[in-house]
Parts: structure tokens; C-alpha cells; sequence
């Protein structure tokens, strides 16, 4: 049986590779709708909304005083005190990964090694509005290179279904704040609702969760806030879908019985998650408000993080 320690760093790491890549969409989505409303003089409140979704507005304004695109996305890419920045994600990434190389395979840990050697010679004027979407692009690309490495070349132990479960519990917990953001988003202009800015900024987070083309295979009409919100929320097929994700955590912990020999409390939380999901429909998910609903199932992913650290030894 592996060390709680090793399965800790195993876990983290993979979430951390993954909140990089989602920090990378966030960001994206903001600034895509920054260049959409700066004509009307909102593009600030755009950027806002995006560090408003990973709970990191409050320490930006520590450090700066007005939301421009430089000052955001230095902060969300460059700044270490930014616990969710893109150079902190990859940083501690690497940090696990070192601690736990002989858990690793050759091409994981180039992976990471790599990526962390490439970006740390990257300055912070690459983030300017000229250089980021090619910034946002690579760190996608590594994110993936890592996910090639972990389920191309690892064998279906104990270490494996950590790393599965890392990436699966950060991507739910950034699927739901990328949706999220476009309540922060239409909070101050509720009068917005329903017109022809509404419908591109949720094309937006169709962009921002890699599922454009998809949509517009499964459902072939105009872009709607109930589909779109369906399609990332309870949609099985969609790989980065709430209940997608909270379906493979399950399979996964199923996976860590063969190990310890038998379920965990990890396991009901999973289950309580998966049944809010499965016992929901777009109609009582609007009727008792998206936000409501999406904060409701952050938390409950935060408790199952808290459930899979008890239930095998993290701590």
C-alpha cells in the first residue's frame, strides 16, 4: 500500500497541473470578454469577474489599484503570492513531482520538468495583450503533454487513480467556477439577459471549456444560456461536464477498493455529489438560481477533497 504522503503529492500534482490549465481558460474567457465590452467601458468588470470566480479579487487590489489587462494578468500568471497564479500552479506541481520521482515515469517527469524550465524563462511583458493568447496556448499544451505522459506510460496502480483523482476533482471545481464567472459577469447588467452580448459571452465559456464545436454537434442551434449550461453541467458525454468528472471520481475511488479493501468516506461524499447531479434538471437548477447551485456544488467538492485526504492517510 502507498504511502499517504506519496499519495498526497501524487494527487496535488495533478490538480495543480490542472488549475494551471484552467487559470489559462479563465483567463482567456476574461480578456476575450474585456475586448468585447471595451467600447461600452466595461472591460475591467469582465477581468474582475474572472478573479472574482477563483475567490482572488480581494488580493489583487492589495497589490494593484485599478483591473487593466497588464496589471491581471501579471498577477494571474507571474505573481508567487497569487496562490492560484499559473507560476505558483507550476511550481508547486514540480515541487511534488521532484519529492515523488521514483512514483514517476521518465515522460512524467520530463513533462513537468520541461514545462517548468520553459516557463521560468518567460518574463512578465509575455503577458502583454500582444503575446497572451500564445502564453494561455502553451500552458494548455503543457497541461496536456502532462495528461499524455500520466495516462500513456503509468501502470493502473495506486499512484494512477491519485493522479485521476486529482484531475478530476480540479477540473469539476473549475468547469463550475468558469460557469460562474458569467454570473459575475451579469450581476451589475441583469438587463442584459437574453440580448445579443449575453449569447457571445456564453459562446465564450463554451471557448473557455473547449467545447465550441461540440456544442454545436450535439444541439445544432444558437447558442442558449438553458443548453450551454446543460451541456457543462449534465451532460455525460461532455468531457469536462460536472457530472462527467464527478462520474470518473467515482469509478475511480471504486478503483482505490482493490487497494484498501473496501469503500471510504471519500466514497459517500462522491455519492452525494453524483446524486445532487443526477437528481437535477436544468429546470430546477434555473428555478432555484444557477449561482446558488454552482456555489452549492463547489463546496461539496471542497468536503470530498477533505474526504479523500482523511480516508487515505494525506494528512
Amino acid at each position: 500500500m502507498m504511502l499517504g504522503r506519496t499519495g498526497r503529492n501524487l494527487f496535488w500534482l495533478s490538480r495543480y497541473i490542472e488549475r494551471a490549465e484552467n487559470v489559462a481558460r479563465l483567463i482567456e474567457a476574461g480578456y476575450r470578454m474585456a475586448l468585447m465590452n471595451a467600447q461600452a467601458g466595461t472591460s475591467s468588470e469582465d477581468l474582475v469577474s474572472m478573479m472574482q470566480a477563483l475567490s482572488v479579487e480581494a488580493l489583487f487590489f492589495e497589490k494593484f489599484e485599478m483591473a487593466d489587462l497588464r496589471a491581471v494578468a501579471q498577477f494571474m500568471i507571474f505573481d508567487e503570492d497569487n496562490p492560484s497564479s499559473i507560476k505558483s500552479c507550476l511550481r508547486h506541481a514540480r515541487t511534488n513531482a521532484r519529492t515523488e520521482r521514483t512514483a514517476l515515469t521518465t515522460d512524467m517527469w520530463e513533462s513537468i520538468n520541461g514545462s517548468w524550465l520553459e516557463f521560468i524563462q518567460m518574463r512578465p511583458n509575455q503577458s502583454s495583450e500582444k503575446y497572451l493568447p500564445d502564453l494561455l496556448t502553451w500552458v494548455k499544451k503543457a497541461s496536456h503533454q502532462w495528461r499524455g505522459a500520466l495516462l500513456g506510460t503509468v501502470l493502473r496502480s495506486e499512484g494512477f487513480a491519485y493522479g485521476q483523482l486529482g484531475n478530476f476533482v480540479e477540473r469539476a471545481d473549475n468547469t463550475a467556477r468558469i460557469l460562474d464567472m458569467k454570473y459575475y459577469v451579469l450581476l451589475p447588467r441583469a438587463t442584459m439577459v437574453g440580448g445579443e452580448l449575453d449569447i457571445q459571452q456564453w459562446a465564450l465559456i463554451l471557448r473557455a471549456t473547449s467545447a465550441y464545436r461540440s456544442y454545436r454537434h450535439v444541439y445544432h442551434d444558437r447558442f442558449k444560456a438553458w443548453n450551454i449550461a446543460d451541456y457543462l453541467i449534465l451532460r455525460p458525454e461532455m468531457p469536462r461536464s460536472l457530472i462527467f468528472c464527478t462520474r470518473w471520481v467515482q469509478e475511480t475511488l471504486d478503483m482505490l477498493t482493490s487497494f484498501h479493501g473496501g469503500r471510504s468516506k471519500a466514497h459517500e461524499v462522491a455519492d452525494e455529489m453524483s446524486a445532487m447531479l443526477e437528481g437535477s434538471d436544468m429546470d430546477q437548477i434555473f428555478r432555484t438560481g444557477l449561482h446558488e447551485f454552482l456555489t452549492e456544488f463547489i463546496g461539496r467538492n471542497y468536503a470530498l477533497t477533505e474526504a479523500i485526504g482523511e480516508s487515505y492517510g494525506f494528512y
